[in-house]
């Protein structure tokens, strides 16, 4: 290695062994955001034995997932463990030529047309829920949100439609959802009891039931045979030049689609609704536009095209809070970066939340602003926005998540105009997602009178 060539890039210094652990676990959002402040485009952390590196301009992003991603895996230690564990090899976890290979495989499942077709299950299930709500009444919207997300994902996965299963399975993944995270310490090694009591204990529960779940319904599939027209059948049917997937591995992906699209839904809408609440002028412009464009009536797919202030609103919120905050790479082999030279085994992070929040790139990125997506305005260089990643790793449900957030959006507005609840406080939980961690109780007000 050339000595004149820095190793890494500078970064904080840290607590003996424990390193820079304790601002990355107790706001990591805020560390972040500070790192980018203080050193620039790269900075370096000690969180364990092995630092990490963490990039924050978009031709990092861009480097590292498009330009040289055959270079770099994902990183398999730490909180991804634990995402492998409960996932298994889903698309989120895999790489290489088995993720190259499984995507084709699941590809024909999220085609554009497929998943169009799944657009008046979401319309009729929101409706469905706003006919059981009522006005000046306060709802959890985040966990109104989420059993109604589920209740779409088990219907168009699995052509299941239960209430009471979108509940049970609702409850599980807030379980490991809120588990402890890594143990970093003997507090946090106690905290990872495995008793039915303990949060721990209450996920590796929860995780067993949702595996279960659909493990079961993947065997009785297989036995009763037929297309219902749900992705589970295309799974199924699934087949590239004579390659098919096993049980297995259809569950892997099942459960990573579960869990992917009903969190995304879930975040989407919570914050949507949340910054909503917060600028009545940028909700009375987006109430003007579903006037004009629906006149009262029940949004439908090809309403969308029609409504690009929705559309702005929801890219806006994806930029603001969105559906992931962070990933990360592991080096294959050494790299030089912005003169710096990295040996094979680095980890790299990027990170949404601070790559969508840098004012170069966005002028006034503290400002939800929807008007910014409009086509006219100039588009952010590529690797700037990366809500569900980029490249060959950019999520496949992406298409469903876009429709199914606009959809819901204009559908619940039609009848009710939701308000933070006074005196409530929102704060984020910055997990693998970002959720409200308290919820997010509101005020239901009647969209005519709003």
């Amino acid at each position: 290695m050339d000595a004149t060539i820095a190793t890494l890039p500078p970064g904080p210094t840290g607590l003996p062994l424990l390193g820079n652990t304790v601002p990355l676990i107790n706001d990591p959002l805020r560390f972040f955001r500070e790192l980018e402040k203080t050193y620039g485009s790269m900075a370096t952390i000690m969180s364990s034995p092995q630092p990490l590196v963490i990039c924050f301009r978009p031709e990092h992003v861009r480097y590292f997932l498009i330009e040289q991603a055959q270079n770099f895996k994902k990183p398999v230690a730490g909180e991804a463990a634990g995402l492998k564990q409960f996932l298994g090899d889903g698309l989120l976890t895999i790489d290489g030529d088995f993720h190259r290979q499984q995507r084709r495989l699941v590809q024909p499942a999220f085609h554009r047309h497929r998943v169009d077709n799944y657009a008046d299950t979401m319309i009729q299930f929101t409706q469905e829920m706003v006919a059981g709500w009522q006005v000046g009444t306060v709802v959890d919207m985040a966990q109104e949100i989420q059993r109604l997300t589920l209740r779409i994902i088990l219907k168009t996965l699995f052509n299941i439609d239960s209430h009471a299963e979108a509940a049970r399975l609702g409850r599980a993944f807030t379980d490991v959802i809120d588990a402890p995270r890594p143990a970093v310490s003997v507090f946090e090694r106690l905290r990872c009891i495995n008793l039915p009591f303990t949060a721990y204990g209450k996920s590796v529960q929860g995780e067993q039931l949702i595996k279960t779940f659909v493990a079961r319904l993947i065997q009785e599939r297989r036995a009763s045979g037929g297309d219902v027209g749900d992705v589970l059948s295309m799974l199924l049917a699934a087949d590239d030049k004579g390659i098919t997937m096993s049980d297995q591995q259809i569950h892997d992906h099942v459960l990573t689609f579960v869990a992917a699209g009903h969190e995304t839904a879930q975040n989407t809408l919570s914050w949507t609704f949340y910054l909503l609440s917060q600028h009545p002028d940028i909700y009375s412009k987006l109430k003007a536009e579903l006037q004009t464009v629906l006149a009262g009536r029940t949004p439908t797919l090809a309403d969308l095209p029609n409504l690009p202030y929705l559309e702005g609103v929801v890219n806006e919120s994806w930029r603001i809070y969105p559906p992931a905050w962070r990933m990360g790479r592991e080096a294959i082999a050494d790299f030089t970066l912005d003169g710096h030279h990295f040996p094979a085994g680095t980890i790299v992070l990027l990170s949404q939340w601070v790559t969508h929040n840098l004012a170069d790139i966005w002028g006034d990125p503290e400002v939800f602003r929807p008007e910014r997506w409009y086509a006219e305005q100039p588009k952010p260089p590529q690797g700037a926005y990366f809500p569900f990643g980029l490249g060959t790793h950019t999520c496949i449900g992406m298409p469903f998540a876009q429709l199914e957030a606009r959809l819901l959006l204009a559908t619940i507005l039609q009848s009710y105009t939701p308000r933070l609840e006074p005196g409530f406080r929102v704060t984020i939980q910055p997990r693998i997602t970002m959720r409200p961690q308290h919820g997010l109780r509101m005020v239901l007000e009647s969209a005519s009178t709003a």
